[in-house]
């Protein structure tokens, strides 16, 4: 627990003369633990500060073919198009629906949680029918829904989240892959909060378009999506009847401007967030695929631990749980708001709240990327034990941390992995 009075960020003060005179900006240290973003490694926050070319510079040309090359590997897949797009992991999935929709077009689109509902708004924005097969939130899709709505008419496409952020539920993508092939339409999958993190197999799934976001469990800043694109489904993008209905997000132009062999311009890239990209999809790479999704699943593991001496019960239902984002419950009586600011002005720590209906009834918690490390993860357990117990809820001292270290030395993680902080705060 940090001693220091709670932090402050004092960007301006006001001058006798009623002006505002702005300081240097000098923003708080955090131990970042909402789903996304999450802390930097260094060597990424390096790449920010590295020299700037320009977006047609042969250096920064081989930067974006350095980068679709590790995408691609990150991916585990043999698609050609491998890029990122300028914005968050919206832009991702409002390129994926609008290069695919066309006026008139049936999408079924899989709905249990918010960002599934988002991408069913979007879809009726690119002029599409969206049909929703929905789940409560807290479960997964059942596959024989989506295999009904199929039934049911010739559909251009089918949309699912893998790892529904609002929710922390995991969603089984394998049979519904099958019945939309089977069915003869389109995969789209959300993996915004599963790549880098648990398995993402595009090929194998059958997917289309596979997109995610550079901020989560890549561990690089916001403001690019990933996406990564079949060969079918850039044929069919560049032969479609008519345009893609967004000229920023057309895939087709975006690929000719990182793959053609004469280059064509479309945007200045944001160059310094490309090189932080290349960055972090080479920490992953290094790790190693297998290395890090085990790394993500015993943090997850510890925390879940932690949580449940805690008392806290988790939202996602048994079996269907996301390794990257917990989802928990706020126990009775306790005030959400209260929790969560004592955690960042006492702890420096940053969880997130609920989403929806379940605003002040939900705490999401991210273990992802460069921030799933053990020494967050006891940080955490020790802010919530402290401050739960002000709001009386008291499970016995010391029990959440000791259930997270229990996970971590069965696992086999020496004492100096699981004790000290990972972020150095003020």
């Amino acid at each position: 627990m940090h001693t220091n009075p709670p932090w402050t960020l004092e960007l301006s003060t006001v001058m006798p003369d009623g002006n505002a005179h702005f300081t240097e900006l000098a923003p708080p240290q955090r131990v970042l633990m909402a789903p996304g973003p999450t802390s930097l490694p260094p060597s990424v926050l390096q790449a920010l500060i590295a020299p700037l070319t320009g977006h047609k510079d042969p250096f920064f040309l081989r930067v974006m073919d350095e980068t679709a090359e590790l995408l691609r590997e990150v991916s585990q897949t043999g698609n050609r198009t491998c890029m990122s797009l300028p914005g968050t992991g919206g832009a991702g999935m409002e390129a994926a629906l609008a290069n695919l929709i066309q006026p008139g077009d049936r999408a079924i689109i899989c709905v249990n949680g918010l960002f599934g509902k988002r991408m069913a708004d979007i879809a009726g924005r690119c002029g599409g029918t969206a049909v929703e097969v929905t789940a409560p939130w807290g479960k997964p899709v059942d596959p024989d829904d989506v295999r009904r709505a199929l039934e049911n008419g010739r559909n251009r496409l089918v949309a699912v989240v893998h790892g529904e952020t609002s929710t922390g539920v995991e969603q089984p993508i394998d049979e519904i892959g099958r019945l939309a092939r089977a069915h003869g339409a389109m995969l789209v999958v959300d993996a915004v909060a599963t790549l880098g993190g648990i398995p993402v197999v595009p090929d194998q799934w059958g997917a289309a378009v596979c997109y995610s976001a550079s901020q989560k469990c890549l561990s690089a800043p916001p403001g690019l999506a990933t996406v990564t694109v079949s060969d079918e489904a850039m044929a069919y993008i560049r032969g479609r009847h008519t345009a893609v209905d967004s000229w920023y997000l057309d895939l087709g132009l975006h690929d000719r401007y990182w793959f053609a062999q004469e280059r064509a311009y479309h945007h200045t890239a944001p160059v310094l967030l490309v090189y932080a990209l290349r960055e972090a999809l080479r920490l992953v790479v290094d790790e190693g695929l297998d290395a890090r999704f085990a790394r993500h699943l015993l943090h997850h593991r510890a925390l879940v631990a932690g949580l449940g001496a805690l008392e806290c019960d988790l939202f996602a239902e048994t079996g269907y749980r996301l390794p990257t984002v917990v989802a928990v419950w706020v126990p009775s009586g306790v005030n959400d708001a209260r929790v969560r600011a004592g955690l960042l002005n006492e702890f420096g720590i940053e969880i997130a709240g609920g989403l929806g209906e379940y605003a002040g009834r939900v705490w999401r918690i991210g273990v992802m990327g460069h921030s799933a490390s053990a020494p967050n993860v006891r940080l955490l357990l020790q802010g919530l034990e402290t401050l739960l117990g002000r709001e009386g809820h008291t499970p016995s001292s010391g029990a959440a941390v000791a259930a997270a270290e229990a996970v971590y030395s069965a696992a086999g993680l020496n004492s100096l992995e699981a004790t000290g902080p990972t972020l150095l705060v003020d």
